[in-house]
């Protein structure tokens, strides 16, 4: 999934600047396959005859993902990049991606989807700390 990310980041004729282009490539890929996840796990949740009390994940699954989102469409726009805005989205995605991954894990003993999620929310928290500790 990076390939394509990782071509247009070195096609930009501005560059990455002082961003690893790598781990940002990684980083935006796992921004966007987390919010898929969340968007998909929050509508499985719904199908599930307990919804009622799945409700706190479903809420979660979805402030997740559009934050999650909206961190992969900061991350892309290179031109202009403002570092003390990337640094609060990247902060933001992370801590989102935490606060979801403990819910799912709730539930992932009994649901597949909330195991799932809890794994890509995971792999986005990582990937929006590496990004983070390796900004100057």
């Amino acid at each position: 999934m990076t390939h394509h990310i990782s071509a247009m980041i070195g096609a930009h004729p501005k560059g990455a600047g002082s961003l690893d282009k790598e781990k940002l490539a990684e980083c935006i890929a796992a921004c966007f396959e987390c919010a898929q996840t969340c968007t998909a796990c929050a509508d499985a949740c719904l199908g599930e005859d307990m919804v009622a009390d799945l409700a706190v994940c479903i809420r979660t699954n979805l402030d997740c993902a559009d934050i999650c989102a909206a961190t992969g469409n900061i991350l892309t726009r290179l031109t202009g990049a403002n570092t003390e805005l990337t640094r609060a989205a990247l902060q933001a995605c992370r801590t989102a991606c935490a606060v979801c991954a403990e819910e799912c894990e709730r539930h992932a003993g009994m649901h597949e989807h909330c195991r799932i999620c809890a794994e890509a929310c995971r792999r986005c928290e990582n990937a929006c700390a590496a990004l983070l500790e390796s900004m100057v």
